[in-house]
């Protein structure tokens, strides 16, 4: 059941990459240097009245983790370490990012002489042991590799790898759709005690429930979909999905090319049937963003980082609605 709607508060996802650029090595201390600069915009959120649940991805992170194991895995008999499933990597990355943007936070906070804090929360995603995702295996994780690398990797680890771009290849995972996320009355509860939840990390881990509970699952889910369930189920407004546009645009890299600025949830959907929103670039936050108005939320917003601040203001950004205004 919906609860009822918490006034001026966003979600607000971000994806991995905004702590690490396609392309980077990743390193901590660049991945720090990101988390102050999106903490500065989240406490200047907080002194503008907002309040703030964060959710991130994983995508490149879990790949980081994933790839450690790897390269130990010749003397892993020797050492007596265990293997790494998929689901605990994503955990392990959603305790790593979180407390990297949590310390952020908290010290931007701090310098602003406000006493809210972060709580970054270990979240897990229900999912249907039966989705199709299970049998093909299409979101892209970890680092970019070269063809030679990705057969490599295909032929000795036994990997699906994608052709993500032009000459460039990345490990693709099972992701199924989130049905729920289990502690979303935790985050509503931390929430209105004016914390900076960060939840939701990587999509939460994926699990399965079963007549004696949940099992853990190995994939990841998509975080732009997780967050809109998590948003829905407890009663945020706006949901912001952050991507490397400014806004969306119909009729892309044609003559035609244009900004969306503020449209009705129909109006999306129209672009969405009619091919304007791929499936591999703006098509699943489209998609997130009617999940969440579908499910109650009043407004989703589609924007850059950069421009956060003004999109929430509503001066940048894409809106989408659920109906015109009068």
């Amino acid at each position: 059941m919906r609860h009822a709607a918490m006034k001026r508060v966003a979600l607000i996802a971000i994806g991995g990459n905004a702590l690490v650029l396609d392309g980077e090595p990743g390193s901590i201390p660049r991945q720090q240097e990101r988390a102050v600069q999106f903490a500065e915009q989240i406490a200047e959120l907080i002194v503008e009245g907002w309040t703030v649940v964060v959710s991130h991805g994983n995508g490149p992170q879990v790949g980081f983790i994933l790839r450690r194991g790897e390269l130990i895995a010749p003397e892993a008999t020797i050492e007596g370490l265990p293997d790494l499933p998929l689901w605990l990597a994503v955990a392990d990355s959603q305790g790593g990012i979180g407390h990297i943007i949590a310390t952020a936070i908290d010290s931007a906070l701090h310098r602003r002489g406000l006493k809210a804090r972060a709580a970054a929360l270990i979240t897990h995603a229900q999912v249907d042991a039966d989705d199709p995702a299970f049998a093909l295996p299409t979101k892209p994780i970890g680092s970019q590799m070269t063809m030679a690398v990705a057969q490599r990797r295909t032929a000795e680890e036994g990997w699906t790898v994608s052709e993500t771009s032009p000459g460039v290849y990345r490990r693709v995972v099972a992701s199924p759709r989130p049905q729920a996320i289990l502690e979303a009355e935790h985050v509503r509860t931390l929430t209105a005690a004016g914390a900076v939840v960060i939840a939701c990390g990587g999509g939460g881990v994926p699990v399965v429930r079963g007549e004696s509970g949940w099992r853990s699952a190995d994939a990841v889910i998509d975080k732009d979909r997780a967050s809109a369930v998590l948003a829905a189920t407890v009663g945020i407004e706006v949901l912001v999905l952050v991507t490397g546009v400014d806004q969306v645009y119909v009729g892309y890299g044609t003559p035609v090319q244009h900004a969306l600025g503020r449209i009705t949830a129909e109006e999306a959907r129209k672009y969405l049937d009619a091919g304007e929103f791929p499936a591999g670039s703006m098509g699943p936050k489209v998609e997130s963003a009617l999940q969440f108005l579908d499910d109650g939320g009043t407004e989703a917003i589609i924007t850059s980082l950069p421009l956060l601040r003004e999109a929430l203001a509503g001066t940048a950004g894409t809106h989408v609605v659920r109906q015109s205004m009068p």
